[in-house]
């Protein structure tokens, strides 16, 4: 059997697990490299699953994306012949997905990293602080978000200054 094939059926049983209208989109581009987005809602059960049942016991890192009508996590799991990109969508004005820091430690500083960058809070998360962002950086500015020009965050940091 591929390694394709072999992708294909931990897709069905992951669909299987968390249910059809719970995946809101799959791919398989290549060999050793699956995609899957989810509902915000059952990320939790998903890594669960991911770990105890399909060996997914590292995480490379979670990177956060301003998609314009959403902000997405994205979390990079691994295991010895897949990496797989596991996707939430977070609404604009509802921006937090559930911490899994506590299902993977390798979660804890990556939750207050896209937190940081994007302001997507991690709930639950045990000690939300900045992480990369200075500790008197201005609320509710975060650098990556595409409403936020560098001008723009010159023009906050200099009127909390003044």
């Amino acid at each position: 059997m591929s390694l394709i094939e072999n992708h294909k059926r931990f897709v069905d049983g992951f669909t299987k697990f968390l249910g059809a209208e719970n995946i809101l989109e799959s791919k398989i581009p290549r060999e050793r490299r699956v995609f899957i987005t989810i509902k915000r809602e059952k990320l939790r059960d998903a890594v669960k699953y991911l770990m105890d049942h399909e060996g997914f016991n590292h995480i490379t890192t979670i990177t956060g994306l301003d998609a314009g009508e959403t902000l997405d996590v994205l979390y990079h799991l691994t295991k010895k012949d897949l990496s797989l990109t596991l996707r939430v969508k977070a609404p604009m004005d509802d921006p937090a997905v559930d911490s899994i820091s506590d299902l993977m430690n390798g979660a804890f500083m990556y939750e207050l990293e896209v937190h940081d960058l994007i302001g997507v809070v991690p709930r639950g998360h045990p000690n939300l602080k900045r992480l990369s962002l200075p500790e008197d950086w201005p609320e509710g500015v975060h650098p990556l978000l595409k409403k936020w020009s560098l001008d723009k965050i010159k023009e906050e940091i200099n009127g909390k200054e003044g």
